[in-house]
């Protein structure tokens, strides 16, 4: 069966980095073991239209993946490959497991596959190969999706149906590596190309874990399962292995919400890439690890196996505030974390947010003055943003005002408030963040720092085009 994977055009106000999409490679993978002739568009690098790849490889069976900024490109998406072709078409990702009501009611789309997605796709796939055509599949006489658990569709006579929901995969060492074959890998970027110099097509990422038991109000993360489910260290070991010896890999990066829940199976993975001899090749936690199980025994065994940067997240510097979010965590750990990375030689990154609810001025001044303290190399300022599904939205929703109108007013780094609530306005939210950056970055040690770092000479004009387009960017539809 000739089956298409689509990561839907994504348009970004800054030029920030393009990676091959992790989920994606899973499923092409998966598509790959049961046979399947698989073809990947990510619409960020590709040049040819949609509708003529779809009238040359025509596809049997198609997949989607949104986030929320992407939804109404996966929408038009669908659309343009309806219109060219009547193939099943599922959708898959963070905003659609939220939202899957609103997906199916596009008649283009006939699936949603909510959460985790290899499974369903796996028993739609089987479905489909059998030649059924899309009306075939949501004839609820046909009962073909009837045991298929996670999804959601509307049936032909009108019925909206959300099947129950799929447990999550207990043994993740059973699902294929991520297939990064079928990428066009020399169109990517590194993963943090405002920092490495790194050909895009030698850099690759990786999951030792999936889930997070900890449930931050503002998270995404809180619409996937509770459980923390990690790989083994000889599973990850074995992927590592190929990446750097099959692939050529020249960073790695660890993309696990939370890959320090156990600290002993890190310091194991640690070991084995010691004793195979792949911490040639550096590694970065780009989404962070909790700082409270963040000890300079295990961090300095991560560095000894390679490990180059990671990142905390932090979000707030007001006591209250970070109480308020479900963090489960103080600052003085924070402190410690930072200490104990910067003791054993490991670049830091912080992430912290402006403008969380119950901020006033005074608790997004406690943010800027402790991002300072902590002192990362890198410092990340984001003004929060209410996804669907999550704990802050519930909270904008029923007590404040949403700013944003539309699915596209998500986009990332467009430089707007999200939000009002209480005394926060707008204008003091995009005001402080503002502030933040320009106080963080713009003191004398900082301006230091960076002009002797080689890698800011290697990257200086894609540096500075960041920088101002953060601070100034343009609205991008």
């Amino acid at each position: 069966m000739r089956v298409m994977l689509i990561n839907p055009r994504f348009r970004l106000p800054i030029d920030t980095r393009t990676t091959p999409h992790l989920g994606l490679a899973y499923l092409a993978a998966v598509s790959e073991s049961r046979g399947d002739e698989v073809m990947v568009f990510d619409a960020d690098v590709e040049d040819e239209p949609i509708s003529e790849i779809v009238r040359r490889f025509k596809p049997e069976l198609v997949g989607i993946t949104a986030n929320t900024p992407q939804v109404k490109s996966a929408w038009r998406t669908a659309q343009e490959i309806k219109a060219v072709l009547d193939v099943p078409i599922v959708l898959g990702g963070p905003h659609v497991s939220v939202l899957p009501a609103e997906s199916v009611q596009h008649p283009e789309v006939d699936v949603v596959v909510r959460g985790e997605g290899e499974v369903a796709w796996l028993k739609l796939s089987e479905i489909i190969a059998t030649g059924v055509t899309a009306r075939q599949l949501l004839d609820p006489q046909t009962h073909l999706l009837d045991s298929v658990m996670g999804i959601s569709y509307v049936t032909t006579d009108g019925h909206e149906q959300h099947n129950p929901d799929q447990p999550p995969i207990a043994d993740l060492d059973t699902l294929p590596f991520p297939a990064y074959h079928f990428f066009k890998m020399e169109r990517y970027t590194s993963l943090q190309p405002a920092t490495d110099t790194v050909d895009g097509s030698k850099s690759f990422s990786l999951m030792t874990s999936r889930g997070c038991p900890y449930r931050c109000t503002f998270c995404s993360q809180s619409i996937m399962p509770v459980k923390w489910r990690a790989r083994s260290p000889e599973n990850v070991l074995a992927e590592w292995q190929h990446l750097v010896n099959d692939l050529g890999a020249q960073e790695i990066g660890v993309l696990d919400d939370s890959a320090n829940i156990r600290m002993e199976r890190l310091e194991k993975i640690a070991d084995l890439l010691i004793e195979q001899k792949l911490n040639h090749v550096p590694w970065i936690f780009v989404n962070g690890i909790r700082a409270n199980l963040a000890s300079v025994e295990l961090l300095r065994k991560m560095k000894q196996a390679g490990l180059k940067r990671l990142a905390f997240g932090v979000e707030s510097g007001d006591p209250e505030i970070l109480q308020s979010i479900d963090k489960k965590i103080n600052h003085d750990t924070i402190r410690q974390a930072f200490r104990n990375a910067k003791a054993v030689g490991l670049e830091t990154i912080g992430f912290f947010i402006i403008g969380l609810p119950g901020e006033n001025e005074a608790a997004m001044e406690r943010t800027i003055k402790f991002a300072c303290e902590v002192d990362p190399m890198i410092a990340n300022f984001s003004m929060m943003t209410p996804y669907p599904g999550t704990k802050v939205w519930e909270t904008v929703t029923q007590q404040g005002k949403m700013l944003l109108k539309d699915w596209d007013d998500y986009v990332f780094f467009d430089g707007r408030a999200r939000y009002e609530l209480g005394e926060m306005t707008a204008e003091l939210v995009e005001r402080k963040w503002k502030e933040a950056y320009r106080r963080f970055y713009l003191r004398p040690h900082r301006i230091i720092g960076t002009l002797t770092r080689k890698e800011f000479w290697l990257n200086w004009r894609r540096t500075f085009k960041v920088a101002w387009k953060t601070i100034f960017p343009q609205k991008v539809k």
